[in-house]
């Protein structure tokens, strides 16, 4: 029998809404015992990643698990080895601690096939130390002809559960144990009102964090968000599962999904890594916004292009996000220095230059100055960041031409540099993509503008009768026109900037659906038929 769970309001990273008093269960164990698999049993989902590699789950992983209509708060940590020192078993420790802290049951998991081992009474030892209420799921159980393999562990807590997070074996059991002691407070929830959706709730915006491994995704999590949610290591690849938070600033919603680095194809070999891609790619569908983090240090790269058309393919909002530009800035200036050093004049020729120019300057009763102003920047260090940022965002216009209309924006994440912008410019583009313009200002703006100007291969010459937006998010319109093929991709583009320039759509895509217009005899009834351009 569990001892009575203390109940807490909580903000369910996942929803992002006011939940009932949810108290909050926390999975804990060694590495691969099946802590994910029983997360996804309890919150029926495929959340977490599960795999026979161990050490997969590293951040924290938040759902919702709902039983007999009474709901909790289920946290899956990563493997726990206190004694390892290194970079990311460390974080791991972190991340695990912070969970438990505001826990109000722990479940320590465990192998039976392997039995008892040192390390499980080692993480018993220091979950009890907690105070929390503890208790123990003995897993890989899968009948009950097996259950006496859980005996051994009776030594770590009075509360074992045999359990299999595979087949399912030992749930029922369990979770009518971690419910049965919210009845108390079960009474004083169904007197209180539902929380009704507010509209705050349908205005949440929710944003992807998505580009190739170490370019800074996880630092840019932890920097908006304010807290560090995940884990941060020069190592590449650290994330795996997608980490999200929700972020409440100015009265606004913004609910950022960290998700795994995407390689190409042919780069990605672990089974491990093809599922955070997938998953990653699935994050990013689900998105309003995407924030497409490219490092400025390196410059863009082929990777990085690839990753921006997936965005462009799903029909998301973009945001290109130059991160590291601190380190960008270092570097234009030492490259200008050793550009200094290599083509610079031999120092005793300067320093007659110098002495005659001192010496002219003097005479005129002035003071000297430097011939060269980009070699004074040179030698002091000094580049221009604004001349610099202006020459950087050409080249990354021409890296990115499909995403011509996605803003650009330079931050660092270590140094916070820039990143407040970032709300206010995800707002603008969160409402362009749920732009709706009326259809008297949409053919009103059609006479006004010269469609002749656009090219088209077409035999006809091009007409739009009438146009309407179908639906927002990303915006789409119909033309009704005489072509009965689709238009030209060029004429599209054509017709893509003349509405953009008239219409603010920043950052989101605009899509085109076309219909036919045909004559129709007198007496007859209207047809038309719809063609799709997307």
């Amino acid at each position: 029998m569990l001892p009575s769970l203390p109940f807490r309001f909580v903000v369910s990273p996942v929803t992002g809404k006011m939940t009932e008093k949810l108290p909050s269960v926390v999975i804990v164990g060694r590495p691969n015992v099946g802590k994910s698999t029983i997360f996804n049993r309890l919150t029926a989902s495929r959340r977490s990643i599960v795999t026979n590699e161990p050490g997969i789950t590293r951040d924290r992983i938040y759902g919702t698990a709902t039983w007999q209509e009474r709901s909790f708060e289920v946290v899956d940590t990563g493997g726990i080895v206190p004694d390892d020192k290194a970079a990311i078993p460390r974080e791991i420790l972190r991340q695990a601690q912070v969970a438990i802290e505001s826990a109000s049951q722990l479940l320590l998991v465990v192998d039976v096939r392997a039995g008892l081992t040192p390390l499980d009474s080692e993480l018993a030892r220091l979950l009890r130390r907690t105070g929390k209420p503890l208790a123990i799921l003995a897993n890989k159980v899968d009948t009950q002809m097996q259950e006496s393999l859980a005996a051994p562990f009776y030594e770590l807590s009075n509360d074992v559960f045999p359990v299999s997070a595979e087949h399912g074996y030992g749930f029922d059991a369990l979770l009518e144990a971690i419910t049965e002691r919210f009845a108390a407070a079960g009474s004083e929830q169904d007197e209180e009102p539902a929380p009704e959706k507010s509209e705050k709730d349908d205005k949440q915006v929710n944003v992807a964090i998505i580009g190739r491994p170490n370019v800074g995704k996880s630092t840019m999590l932890n920097r908006l968000s304010g807290v560090d949610r995940a884990i941060v290591s020069d190592i590449p690849g650290t994330t795996r599962d997608a980490v999200d938070t929700v972020v409440e600033r100015g009265g606004r919603t913004y609910r950022f999904v960290d998700t795994a680095g995407i390689r190409r194809k042919g780069k990605t070999n672990l089974v491990a890594e093809k599922m955070s891609v997938m998953m990653a790619r699935r994050h990013l569908e689900q998105a309003d916004v995407a924030l497409l983090i490219v490092d400025a240090s390196l410059g863009v790269t082929a990777n990085d292009a690839n990753i921006a058309g997936y965005a462009e393919e799903s029909g998301r909002s973009v945001i290109i996000v130059m991160n590291k530009w601190d380190l960008a800035l270092e570097a234009a200036a030492e490259k200008a220095k050793r550009e200094l050093e290599h083509q610079g004049p031999k120092p005793h020729v300067v320093e007659s230059s110098y002495r005659e120019r001192t010496s002219k300057s003097r005479n005129r009763g002035g003071s000297p100055k430097h011939t060269s102003v980009v070699r004074k920047k040179a030698v002091t260090g000094r580049v221009d960041p604004a001349q610099l940022v202006e020459d950087y965002e050409e080249i990354v216009r021409t890296r990115f031409k499909f995403l011509d209309y996605a803003p650009i924006i330079f931050v660092s994440a270590k140094t916070g540099e820039r990143t407040e912008k970032l709300f206010d410019l995800i707002d603008r583009v969160a409402a362009a993509r749920r732009r709706r313009i009326s259809t008297g200002e949409l053919n009103r703006w059609v006479s006004e503008v010269d469609l002749d100007r656009g090219t088209s291969p077409a035999a006809r010459r091009v007409k739009i009768y009438y146009v309407t937006q179908a639906g927002t998010s990303p915006p789409t319109f119909i033309l009704f026109t005489n072509q009965s093929k689709r238009l030209h991709f060029s004429y599209e583009r054509f017709l893509e900037n003349l509405l953009r320039k008239s219409f603010d759509f920043l950052g989101t895509p605009i899509r085109f659906l076309q219909r036919l217009k045909e004559k129709r005899e007198r007496g007859s009834r209207p047809s038309s038929r719809t063609r799709t351009a997307t």
